[in-house]
């Protein structure tokens, strides 16, 4: 069975939700990267341990937090030494605005992967755009590249909306999947 490990920053609540939802789903453990842009103990190690890693971080301004930007400038020792090469690589942000260069965010954490040498797993799901869709329908905004959600911004994280968090949670279980099919 593939270690999974899903390390995320959140500002404000909403992306770690965000992330329990992702972890649920993978069987991950939870890395939170911390306000100052650092792990915690053993954090590195997790991350070396695992033969996923799934990248979270809220989208600001057009791309992930400078927190989660912190620890990628950071991660440019296993870089180095290629340590995460061949691991599967996946990835989630939130934003308030249902656009909100979200996508953006997911590109960053893509090229993230791909400097590591690493192979990217997306939604594989369809998105919810018939005019029968509703807002709580899983993937409503309709990514492929990796998962999103929308919080608007005076919500507070309790108030996420349900087909986010199922995405969320479903993304996981791809994830998930995919890191089976390849560990046999």
């Amino acid at each position: 069975m593939a270690h999974i490990a899903v390390v995320y920053h959140s500002g404000y609540g909403h992306t770690q939700r965000l992330a329990q939802a992702v972890a649920e789903g993978a069987g991950a453990q939870l890395v939170a990267i911390d306000a100052e842009g650092n792990l915690p103990e053993g954090g590195w190690e997790t991350l070396a341990a695992a033969s996923t890693i799934i990248f979270g971080s809220p989208t600001y301004m057009a791309g992930p937090s400078w927190q989660f930007k912190k620890f990628a400038d950071a991660s440019s020792k296993p870089w180095f030494s290629q340590a995460w090469k061949d691991k599967l690589f996946a990835g989630f942000t939130n934003s308030a605005s249902t656009n909100g260069d979200k996508q953006i965010t997911l590109d960053y954490l893509f090229h993230l992967a791909m400097q590591h040498g690493g192979i990217w797993v997306g939604t594989g799901m369809m998105p919810a755009n018939s005019k029968a869709a509703t807002r709580n329908d899983v993937n409503w905004i309709g990514s492929f590249s990796g998962a999103m959600a929308q919080s608007p911004s005076d919500a507070s994280a309790a108030e996420m909306f349900p087909g986010d968090l199922e995405t969320g949670k479903q993304f996981g279980q791809r994830v998930a999947q995919v890191a089976a099919k390849l560990a046999r």
